[in-house]
């Protein structure tokens, strides 16, 4: 009996030190820094108020015809939040790095415990367990409901921790590299798109009833951890054998969860790491010039379109941008056309998203500038060197603006106005692409390379007056066209002359900008890279 008593012992005693390491560190990371320690309390806040605002809504909702629809769909989006969690935000809690205890004397069975318990500590797991209280409230009905509802409730909270957990571990390799780093940059794009989507789907859902949710909550109450809410919702009907036939496949998933994340830490801790492992012993071919360099003209404006564009494609941060920029700038007329509720001008938006990559143009070269400002000598090169980075942007801006334009117009079937809206589209990216020139010789800023801030400390200021500066000068040059748009557009003719008149006017408004911004680029360099190299 001891030998068997003491086995237990220490598993329990290692998952209590992993509780006390799960509250140590994050104790240790608020002591860091009073800013850390605020924005912890403030985001704990507002997880924490949101929470009861959600709480709240759902024991309102509670008698309403098709709450047990809504509850699905939001138990299945709560999940996938937990399992996309790890991918986007691999340093939002350490113990998820597996790779730091392989070295520890334990089996992989007494660590997923351990790890398990220390996984129920935290905000996230609260913010749960409130929302499927909520739903407990709103749906059951009858003590064999809540019977069921609590049970379900404890087993869905589990599915969703071991799923963050067996996803840690299947992709903790990529979540500790640079590529993994990049992946979590891109978060932002998630949350931009995601909360574009539930903006449209609440406007959608208010206008049409929850009713539309019936046919995809009849799919999704048979998937984990959704399942518990419909095997609750099925024993306040009385159908009982659906709702432990639910029930149990409830609680299947974190068992096969659990023995998924056992599978992955035992890889993970018997097999060596690839930085242990020798190179690549082969020859390195010699590269020549690229595909897109002799697409490009020659001299420094090919070289410095070709490095502009690279920089889209390979930099974490701006890669995040073009791509949240892109999306968002397709999503919002998109949508408002496809409900019937939006405008050709609408595009517009696409060319502005697009238009602000052009700000804070050294800012994206961050230190590296420096190689950049040797090469600068004269009010030639500098303006050389911004035409070069406007034509890199106009590549993508210039056919991505008038595809959006031309899809709005034909979703709408509004194709009197696709002149106008293309004109005040190539307008709009004229000015902005000028304003940004300026801007961007003018109020420069550093961009961190490490962590989620895009402005550097005591830089924010300039960011403000930079980007939303330019944003409203360039509304005001664009005035001129947006009155020609509109008083063509009343008197009801003209108005495909808007198109050439835009274009026109938008080159003139580029040209402008840079002559204006090159002797100022010429003239600070040493200002500039100071406030580029901060971050």
């Amino acid at each position: 009996m001891s030998g068997q008593a003491a086995p237990a012992a220490r598993g329990a005693s290692v998952t209590s030190v992993f509780v006390r390491l799960k509250l140590s560190l994050l104790r240790n990371g608020l002591r860091q820094s009073g800013g850390r320690r605020a924005a912890y309390i403030a985001s704990a806040a507002a997880v924490l108020l949101f929470a009861a605002l959600q709480l709240i809504g759902l024991i309102a909702l509670r008698g309403h015809d098709h709450v047990d629809s809504l509850v699905v769909l939001l138990a299945a989006v709560l999940g996938l939040g937990w399992a996309v969690m790890p991918l986007f935000f691999p340093g939002g809690d350490e113990t998820l790095d597996a790779t730091r205890l392989v070295m520890l004397p334990l089996r992989p069975r007494t660590l997923v415990r351990a790890l398990l318990t220390a996984s129920l500590v935290g905000i996230g797991p609260l913010f749960t367990v409130c929302m499927f209280a909520g739903s407990v409230v709103a749906v059951a009905h009858g003590g064999a409901a809540y019977v069921v509802g609590v049970v379900g409730g404890a087993l869905a909270l589990l599915v969703c921790v071991t799923l963050a957990r067996a996803v840690a571990a299947a992709n903790v390799r990529l979540l500790t590299s640079r590529k993994g780093r990049d992946l979590a940059v891109l978060s932002g794009l998630v949350i931009a798109v995601g909360a574009q989507l539930v903006n449209f789907g609440a406007q959608r859902l208010g206008s049409s009833g929850l009713e539309q949710l019936d046919p995809v909550a009849d799919v999704l109450r048979w998937v984990p951890p959704a399942s518990a809410i419909g095997a609750m919702d099925a024993a306040s009907d009385g159908s009982y054998g659906v709702a432990l036939a639910q029930l149990a496949l409830t609680a299947a998933a974190p068992v096969l969860l659990l023995w998924v994340w056992e599978r992955h830490l035992t890889r993970l801790m018997t097999t060596p790491d690839g930085s242990t492992l020798p190179g690549d012993t082969r020859p390195v071919r010699e590269r020549g010039s690229s595909r897109l360099a002799r697409l490009l003209p020659a001299g420094r404006t090919g070289t410095t379109m070709e490095r502009t564009l690279r920089y889209v494609w390979r930099d974490p941060k701006t890669k995040a941008a073009w791509v949240t920029s892109l999306a968002i700038g397709l999503i919002v007329p998109v949508f408002n056309a496809w409900q019937g509720t939006g405008s050709v001008y609408f595009a517009c938006f696409a060319a502005g998203m697009l238009g602000i990559q052009m700000y804070n143009q050294f800012g994206q070269d961050t230190s590296a500038f420096w190689m950049v400002a040797m090469t600068i000598s004269s009010t030639r090169d500098a303006y050389v060197e911004l035409r070069a980075r406007a034509l890199a942007l106009l590549l993508v801006t210039l056919p991505y603006a008038t595809l959006v334009t031309v899809l709005t117009t034909a979703m709408l079937g509004d194709w009197r106005t696709l002149p106008e809206a293309l004109g005040l589209s190539f307008a709009l990216l004229g000015a902005m692409l000028a304003t940004g020139a300026w801007t961007s010789a003018r109020f420069p800023y550093s961009i961190p390379q490490e962590g989620y801030k895009n402005v550097a400390p005591g830089q924010v200021g300039l960011a403000w007056v930079s980007i939303f500066g330019g944003m409203v000068g360039a509304a005001l040059l664009c005035a001129p066209v947006i009155a020609l748009t509109v008083w063509l557009h009343v008197r009801g003719d003209g108005s495909p002359l808007l198109l050439p008149v835009g274009a026109v006017y938008g080159a003139a408004l580029t040209l402008a900008g840079l002559r204006l911004a090159a002797p100022r680029t010429a003239g600070r360099l040493p200002e500039i890279l100071t406030a580029v190299s901060k971050g």
